[in-house]
């Protein structure tokens, strides 16, 4: 039980660096392959703060977060001036340049031996209770003016830009809010593995996270949720006891290739799953039981029927 409550609690905290690389890949079209960096810049901070000073676990997650988003703010600054491929890239060497600055600051980070007696204070109602909290911000979010800006850049930048929106300005929020939510995941990760590592935070790890995004859907808040709660702990799910085991990674794979062969566009597209929805499917699924359920006890009254005519 305390196995799946632990892959319960990591699905939870992987969301949430999900959900930022949502905001700024999925509704405002910027492909970052270095947001782990920030996950590593919001885990050390914290790490560093409670480990060396006594602050308390919540003063280290939001330390973490507001270091993460400062960093993001002051890099996206002259990067997101750039345009297309050479984004990407930059945001590639971002990455890998936080990695080695952690691998060459031992004195402060453990260096490549890692940073341990991480305080513990990460739990599953913790993590879940920020999951809710990150995805209502982030409904309310896109919702409004500055939401439908963003996706107004995505969709179309020249266009977006020609009716007076500042696409520089809400790139910049958009990687802010991005970078903040991956430096709360990468404290609480810190806090619930006590023990941080720079292979922690590599260069697959973003692609991970990315990859995620764009196998729910570019655009899809719900699909990103979904693609979160099924490809996160799915390494893990596959961990049975047996020859599968050793297959567990090449199903895992298999199933990102099928989704993408598929399915292009992700799992859900640019469509959003609403509370109205379920129960217009629960309503069907109601109805097609009740449907099913008279034509076979009509079939069954015909057949008496014709037995009795035959007698």
């Amino acid at each position: 039980m305390n196995y799946w409550i632990g892959v319960a609690t990591l699905t939870g905290i992987y969301m949430i660096a999900i959900l930022g690389v949502s905001i700024l890949t999925g509704f405002t079209g910027l492909f970052s392959m270095g947001h782990a960096g920030f996950m590593a810049i919001g885990a050390y901070t914290s790490a560093i703060i409670t480990r060396a000073f006594g602050a308390p676990i919540i003063v280290g997650i939001l330390a973490g977060m507001l270091s993460a988003m400062l960093i993001g703010i002051l890099i996206g600054y002259p990067t997101l001036r750039l345009k297309g491929d050479y984004f990407v890239i930059a945001t590639l060497g971002i990455g890998e340049v936080v990695k080695l600055a952690v691998e060459n600051l031992p004195a402060i980070t453990g260096g490549a031996r890692g940073l341990s007696d991480v305080p513990r204070g990460t739990n599953i109602v913790l993590v879940w209770a920020i999951v809710v909290v990150s995805i209502l911000l982030i409904k309310n979010f896109l919702r409004s003016k500055h939401g439908r800006n963003c996706v107004a850049i995505r969709e179309q930048e020249l266009a977006a830009t020609s009716v007076g929106v500042n696409a520089l300005h809400y790139k910049l929020l958009a990687m802010a809010i991005s970078c903040a939510l991956c430096g709360i995941s990468g404290a609480l990760l810190g806090h619930y593995m006590h023990y941080l590592h720079p292979n922690m935070f590599n260069m697959l790890k973003s692609n991970e996270l990315i990859m995620t995004v764009i196998l729910g859907g570019r655009g899809s808040l719900t699909g990103t949720i979904i693609a979160s709660l099924v490809l996160v702990p799915l390494p893990e799910i596959l961990r049975v006891d047996g020859g599968v085991q050793e297959w567990r990674m090449v199903f895992y794979g298999l199933l990102v290739v099928v989704v993408i062969v598929f399915r292009p566009s992700g799992l859900m597209g640019k469509k959003e799953l609403t509370f109205k929805d379920i129960r217009t499917f629960y309503n069907q699924f109601l109805n097609r039981k009740k449907r099913t359920y008279f034509e076979r006890s009509q079939g069954l009254l015909q057949q008496v029927q014709k037995k009795g005519g035959e007698k």
